[in-house]
């Protein structure tokens, strides 16, 4: 049976039930080729423990985590099949409550799982992938618009322009100073590699990047302020920031973007991104 994690007993980085989530994470990225924790889960945890989240594990082998209405629940490969996965799902969604659930791969394990516990498919989420190698054109800004790299004290008009970007957004619209600073200690930030288009010291839009290892880099947040829409920004600052990542040396670029936003998949494909059906994230939910 899962047992519950207490608060005091998680410490990231520590033994004991830390050490599971790691192990069961790094198993998981090996054959699945999939992280069962998104960033956000993965700093919640660094940074807050299971101050207001749950932790269940189960042996060494398996996990479940709610936190924010979310639940990531992993079991390691070698030991799925035999109910674990089951068992920690009954734990965890024992009060009925609403919870949404990611299924990262879309792995029919997880569709399985989903349907016995009547979690509805609401959302896909695409990986596109470029290489580097592929001729990128050269970005040209507006008039009186300059692209450069974050200086400190462009903090508070990166979040003004981030909220008003992606109010509608399900998780990037929550991000406030205390998330930004969370996000610009981790080890991968580079100043230079968080580019911001600005017009007479105000910032119209940016394009964080992001570089997960010396071959691989990302198109990380891409945000226009709705006052800029229509300037052609989002393909200037998507275009200086793959030109970023390709100086910097890696041979590949990912992003993330929502299947059902063509505008966006439409400018990723003419930049040369491309989609395979294997790399789709899938949300449930009840």
């Amino acid at each position: 049976m899962p047992v519950a994690v207490d608060p005091a007993d998680f410490t990231w980085g520590g033994d004991g039930p830390a050490d599971v989530v790691a192990r069961v994470r790094a198993v998981c990225v090996a054959v699945d080729h999939n992280d069962p924790l998104n960033e956000a889960a993965e700093l919640h945890l660094k940074h807050h423990g299971l101050s207001e989240a749950r932790l269940w594990i189960s042996g060494d082998v398996g996990f479940a985590l709610l936190h924010d209405g979310l639940l990531d629940l992993a079991v390691a490969p070698d030991a799925r099949g035999r109910g674990r996965g089951q068992a920690l799902a009954i734990t965890a969604l024992a009060d009925g409550a609403p919870v949404s659930a990611w299924s990262h791969g879309d792995h029919p394990g997880a569709a399985e799982l989903a349907g016995q516990f009547h979690l509805e498919r609401v959302r896909e989420l695409w990986v596109m992938r470029r290489p580097t190698s592929d001729a990128l054109a050269e970005p040209t800004s507006p008039d009186g618009v300059l692209v450069r790299g974050f200086r400190p004290g462009d903090e508070d008009q990166l979040i003004r322009v981030n909220a008003a970007a992606f109010a509608a957004h399900p998780e990037q619209a929550g991000m406030d100073a205390a998330n930004l600073a969370e996000r610009m200690a981790e080890p991968w930030f580079d100043p230079a590699g968080l580019l911001v288009a600005d017009r007479d010291g105000r910032m119209l839009g940016f394009h964080w990047t992001k570089r997960h290892s010396a071959d691989l880099g990302e198109v990380y947040v891409v945000g226009i302020a709705p006052e800029a829409q229509g300037m052609g920004l989002g393909k200037v600052l998507t275009l200086a920031g793959l030109h970023h990542l390709a100086d910097a040396g890696v041979s590949e670029v990912l992003l993330y973007v929502e299947s059902d936003n063509a505008p966006a998949i439409s400018l990723y494909s003419g930049l040369g991104f491309t989609h395979a059906a294997r790399d789709t994230h899938v949300m449930y939910r009840r």
